[in-house]
């Protein structure tokens, strides 16, 4: 078992509420020059969960479950920005208000731009949910540190969901982690250079079928965890090379030009020390058996 701060982590109750779907004014154009109108970021998604394919959608930025935020009007000012730096992926969501007061949801990340956390919510909790519903995070993770991997840093990681990815140690000080999907480094397109990673997200870009085809993007699911080649996230996302970080999906693939699947980073470090592997079931829904996981053992 890894070793961690988990003890001197604080823990805050976050309070948010679901955000009503966003859209821009008029067309959008995608990266061939066709232009657009689609469902795109925000809103109460009912038929979108983790577990299902960010691809094939009739939608663009697509944001599966629950958009939370503190405040629609003030999505970059207190309190939104703490609700998003201080939310993380595998925290606990509890609806405390309405028709579904009570029932719990886990948060995938954060999405840059909609200023957005996205919750999993089973979609029998989705249609009891108002938009002025009230719903508190249990928020812990912010601050993480592996005690014998100092090189290798969390971010936006709950302590509980580290410990259900399978994450093996090789040797003294390298760090085997199961993801579904490695990303090459100059796929990486809207939201490198921001200075820190502890809110928002970046994108896996899409635009050329060959890569895509390649490196097998098209299976990307909401929820999974991807690696990104010659990416520190460190003190911001910047290349780097023998980098690598850990991400999860959080938004669907993308038409617009520079844009795609978006990962939330949770580890990063700036040399080879993470060493990625390839688990189909490297995904939040079939660790913490939500989402599409949640759906297939109740078939059973």
């Amino acid at each position: 078992m890894l070793k961690t701060n988990e003890k001197q982590l604080v823990e805050f109750l976050l309070q948010c509420q679901p955000g009503p779907p966003k859209s821009r004014p008029s067309w959008s154009v995608d990266h061939q020059g066709e232009p657009f109108l689609l469902p795109s970021i925000g809103g109460i998604t009912l038929n979108v969960q983790a577990g299902d394919s960010a691809f094939g959608l009739a939608g663009d930025h697509v944001e599966p479950g629950v958009s939370c935020t503190a405040d629609t009007q003030k999505p970059f000012d207190h309190p939104n920005n703490s609700v998003q730096m201080y939310s993380c992926a595998g925290n606990t969501a509890t609806i405390v208000s309405g028709e579904a007061k009570g029932e719990k949801g886990v948060v995938l990340g954060h999405h840059g731009g909609s200023e957005h956390v996205i919750v999993d919510f089973p979609r029998k909790v989705k249609e009891k949910l108002i938009y002025s519903d009230t719903i508190m995070i249990h928020a812990i993770g912010q601050g993480l540190r592996l005690l014998d991997f100092p090189e290798i840093v969390p971010f936006n990681l709950s302590p509980a969901l580290l410990k259900r990815m399978k994450i093996r140690c090789v040797g003294d000080d390298v760090l085997e982690v199961p993801v579904t999907t490695i990303v090459p480094a100059a796929c990486m397109g809207s939201g490198i250079g921001a200075s820190h990673v502890a809110k928002g997200d970046y994108d896996i870009m899409t635009s050329d079928e060959l890569t895509v085809s390649e490196y097998g993007l098209d299976k990307i699911r909401f929820g999974d965890f991807v690696a990104l080649r010659d990416h520190d996230n460190r003190y911001g996302r910047a290349y780097r090379q023998g980098a690598v970080s850990i991400g999860v999906v959080v938004h669907s693939d993308c038409r617009v030009a520079g844009h795609g699947p978006g990962v939330t980073t949770v580890l990063t470090c700036a040399s080879s020390l993470i060493k990625p592997v390839i688990d189909p079931a490297a995904n939040i829904a079939d660790r913490l058996g939500i989402g599409t996981a949640l759906k297939t053992s109740k078939k059973k």
